[in-house]
């Protein structure tokens, strides 16, 4: 893993990696960005409740409540999806969390799980945001009703949504402000993550695995700032990104040393 801690030395082809920070930090478009550009999943756990609830599942309707009211939902719940998802095979390409774990006791679970797996986490980072800018992120956020993009209004011109169709629909984006996002609950999800998940900070950081940025500014200044944290050069991001799948066969070399040269 010395690769992965050092900016200046060769990345590793596969991380797993946690994003901690307060709601509205940003970690769910800096791992929306990391998966796409390192070819492995994003595994959101707001993602992964949102749709038990909208499919009516036991597991969804125990959560509904908990979401709504800005609360966490129970530990039972998160850890029986998250074991589920990592034992898909993506997985084994790496992966990038998003919002789990979100207390110490989520946090010792996932310590085991991955153990089993032989999958040890290689990274933490914490993205700080100040607390007033976190409140008008979270209140500002619109979600798209077909394709669940996440847009927002206080960074987008006041609407929220670009000029591009939905991709699902083909329409514009049909927004909406999910309950967890209006203003009555920005409070209370603040305070239980000052309560509940940031002492995950001390826990990781007795790990040597923690690294922290400012997650203020633009989207593209916060992806180098962690980029750099990860040890990702640019250049190690865009090759990744052109790689072709496993498997694939290669193209032939335009020159190989191997070959004699013509004679004149």
């Amino acid at each position: 893993m010395a690769a992965l801690l050092s900016p200046l030395g060769p990345v590793s082809s596969i991380m797993r990696i946690v994003l901690l920070g307060a709601p509205g930090s940003g970690k769910g478009t800096q791992a929306q960005r990391l998966a796409q550009e390192r070819g492995m999943p994003q595994i959101s756990t707001g993602d992964l409740l949102r749709a038990a609830v909208a499919a009516g599942t036991p597991l969804g309707t125990r959560a509904k409540a908990a979401m709504d009211a800005g609360r966490l939902v129970e530990d039972a719940i998160v850890l029986g999806i998250i074991a589920e998802r990592l034992g898909a095979a993506d997985v084994r390409q790496g992966f990038v969390l998003d919002g789990f774990p979100r207390n110490i006791e989520q946090a010792t679970a996932l310590d085991a799980m991955l153990a089993k797996l032989g999958q040890p986490l290689d990274a933490v980072v914490l993205m700080e945001v100040d607390r007033t800018e976190l409140a008008r992120r979270i209140s500002g956020r619109r979600t798209c009703r077909d394709c669940g993009r996440v847009f927002n209004v206080s960074t987008a011109g006041g609407s929220g949504a670009p000029d591009e169709a939905c991709p699902k629909e083909g329409g514009p984006h049909r927004l909406f402000q999910r309950p967890d996002d209006n203003e009555h609950t920005v409070a209370e999800r603040l305070k239980v993550y000052e309560e509940k998940t940031k002492p995950l900070v001390e826990f990781y950081r007795g790990q040597g695995l923690l690294r922290a940025i400012k997650a203020e500014g633009s989207v593209i200044e916060v992806a180098k700032r962690l980029d750099a944290a990860l040890g990702i050069s640019k250049r190690a991001a865009v090759a990744r990104r052109h790689r072709p799948p496993a498997g694939a066969l290669s193209a032939p070399r335009a020159r190989n040393r191997s070959t004699p040269k013509r004679s004149r």
